[in-house]
């Protein structure tokens, strides 16, 4: 094994920001719904199936959540779902300005 030297990155707390998607927070958010949306399927043993006959939303949507497949959703209808499935949602918001480098503006262009 070499011996080289590691550099130690502290992250941002958000993944996606940290690996440059242009949609990090909605994609944080949309990610801490879904393993919420997991979590209460677990816990009431709920097969896809049993979910959407307690909810309404179709099997097949509980699916894609399992597998981190978030892309068809909205922040809105996951914690629809999550209302649907007997959890209520309080959401917390605070706002910080960055400053944008030069580097973070050639990436989004």
């Amino acid at each position: 094994m070499k011996s080289e030297k590691l550099e130690l990155v502290r992250g941002s707390g958000n993944v996606y920001r940290d690996v440059g998607h242009g949609n990090a927070d909605v994609e944080q958010f949309k990610s801490i719904l879904a393993a919420e949306i997991i979590k209460t399927l677990d816990r009431d043993k709920l097969t896809v199936r049993a979910a959407h006959s307690r909810t309404g939303v179709a099997a097949a949507d509980f699916s894609r959540i399992r597998n981190a497949s978030l892309g068809r959703f909205t922040v809105d209808r996951m914690i629809s779902i999550l209302n649907r499935l007997g959890s209520q949602v309080e959401v917390k918001v605070r706002v910080r300005r960055v400053e944008i480098s030069a580097a973070d503006t050639a990436l989004r262009a």
